[in-house]
């Protein structure tokens, strides 16, 4: 029976546990299989503390033994020195989840596996905090369960729960905030409200999106408590005041580095047709609880993708959150309703409304929007926690739902199971690029592959990326000149790895060797062969 009086069928709580148990599992599993993504080795880049690699690019000819050093923490940067380059260096990204990572690499490590072992294990931390969240919102423990098991197996949280960044802990920190507030409205104490105020700081210095999720909860308390001063409404002012203003100092370095800011988010301004953004609003959304394909471009008539019974199947998910959008707004209270939908609309129109006005595609990127999902899963997870136990509906009616979710789950335990085996999925973008140039590599005998410093990030930053899939064999050489002396002799091959064309015709000029594409696209590789 559940909280509030309802009577569960007693198979649902084993299955629960079960699906539960999956999710653990494939948050787990495989976790260096995947490639390391450009936002991944940034994270490599802060709490390492070789945020230029100058020493890295130095001309000489290395093994990738040699260039894994720079993964691994600089033992002479502290956790300060860490913060302080942040600082300057990177100020848009708030620093907690660096400053974890940073003991985490120490005490265990820096590989693929290691770091994404941190996300993964704050990410068991997501199941107690929705659970109570639910109690809180909901009143009903069923829900609360229903929530956790699509949490668990939802593709787009587990993809999210290997990543070596800070996602799965924003997403902890804004279950975590929700639930607080809810029970410290409730209980209405000096001591609630404190832990309030930790929360909400905790959140926004896990990522300053977060921010938003401060706005939602502003407006629900005023809605639920008027424009009168009660002792609610003046316990949430200084309570989240207090909150917020601890992060005025980091507000600062922000501002103060607008410029680098700026250009560090450029690429948010690039416009795309409307149908297209909208037909990525209908994926990603989608992704949260089905996620089959693995290629992050997406055509507005769905081309790419190629098994039609997947469009199908998200046509069926969109009218499933829709109605349980829709059964939220019919037959919730006012309490539950304004919280879903401030939580919903808040932290998803400040990005989509920019993107619909002035253009851009700051509103595809769903990693900004978990918010925004986790409300979405806490309005799916009242609609079928609310239809398998109603008193009111036919028998064959509750039936019918209960196959409904486990139809639901099902999908995600097989998003899962594609996924977990895979070597790159779609939130890995451009990257995924690196392992069939590696591929390509690793097919010649003695290969040197030269990477240049010119400015180009495809070919500073991925040489990272790419070195997971290289075999032992092959040697680097990473120099920082626009041109390059000379052509190293002793080697089967050698390639050039995403060179800029102004690299490639000054090589020509100087060297008179014939340059021939070998793998184009975002990514690029070069072979070099003489004349």
């Amino acid at each position: 029976m559940t909280r509030n009086g309802k009577i569960t069928p007693r198979w649902l709580h084993f299955f629960i546990i079960i699906v539960l148990l999956m999710g653990i599992f494939f948050r787990f599993v495989n976790l260096d299989r995947k490639v390391f993504w450009n936002d991944e080795i940034a994270t490599i880049y802060k709490i390492s503390g070789y945020t230029d690699y100058k020493g890295a690019f130095n001309g000489q000819i290395i093994t990738i033994s040699d260039l894994r050093k720079y993964q691994r923490p600089d033992p002479e940067m502290s956790v300060i020195d860490i913060v302080k380059e942040l600082t300057t260096w990177d100020s848009k990204h708030a620093p907690l989840y660096f400053v974890i990572a940073r003991f985490w690499a120490q005490w265990f490590g820096s590989s693929a596996a290691a770091l994404r072992s941190l996300s993964a294990l704050i990410s068991l931390l997501v199941f107690p905090c929705i659970y109570w969240l639910c109690l809180e919102l909901f009143q009903s423990s069923l829900v609360g369960w229903v929530a956790v098991a699509l949490i668990a197996i939802s593709p787009f949280h587990v993809l999210y729960a290997q990543e070596a960044r800070m996602y799965s802990l924003q997403t902890v920190t804004i279950l975590l905030s929700c639930a607080v507030l809810l029970r410290v409205i409730r209980v209405n104490t000096v001591l609630g409200w404190g832990l309030y105020a930790a929360s909400l700081s905790l959140s926004i210095y896990t990522h300053t999106l977060s921010a938003l999720v401060a706005i939602a909860h502003g407006i629900y308390v005023v809605a639920i408590e008027g424009v009168r001063l009660s002792k609610v409404l003046v316990a949430y002012l200084i309570a989240a005041s207090v909150g917020l203003l601890t992060f005025l100092p980091w507000l600062f370095f922000i501002l103060a580095n607008y410029d680098r800011v700026s250009k560090t988010i450029e690429w948010q301004n690039k416009t795309i047709p409307l149908p297209s953004l909208v037909a990525y609003w209908e994926i990603n959304l989608s992704r949260i609880f089905l996620d089959l394909i693995p290629t992050y471009q997406t055509d507005t008539d769905f081309s790419s993708f190629k098994n039609t019974w997947s469009i199908y199947l998200i046509r069926v998910i969109l009218i499933m959150v829709g109605y349980s959008i829709y059964f939220v707004w019919r037959y919730s209270s006012k309490r539950i309703g304004l919280f879903i939908f401030t939580l919903i609309g808040v932290s998803a129109l400040p990005l989509v409304l920019p993107d619909l006005i002035f253009g851009g595609i700051r509103s595809l990127n769903n990693r900004y929007l978990i918010a925004f999902y986790l409300g979405i899963h806490l309005a799916v997870a009242y609609l079928f926690a609310t239809k398998i136990t109603s008193a009111s509906a036919k028998f064959w009616q509750q039936k019918l739902w209960q196959i409904a979710l486990i139809a639901l789950i099902s999908c995600g335990v097989l998003s899962c199971a594609i996924i977990s085996p895979a070597e790159t999925w779609w939130n890995k973008y451009y990257s995924s690029e690196s392992i069939p140039i590696a591929r390509i590599v690793n097919q010649t005998k003695y290969p040197l592959v030269i990477v240049v410093d010119d400015y180009n990030w495809s070919s500073r930053t991925h040489v990272w990326s790419i070195i997971d899939f290289l075999e032992p064999k092959v040697r680097l050489q990473l120099v920082v000149e626009q041109n390059i002396s000379r052509i190293p002799d002793g080697f089967s091959d050698v390639f050039l790895f995403c060179p800029s064309k102004e690299l490639q015709d000054g090589i020509k000029k100087e060297h008179k060797v014939k340059i021939a594409p070998v793998f184009e696209g975002t990514l690029s590789l070069w072979k070099l062969e003489k004349l």
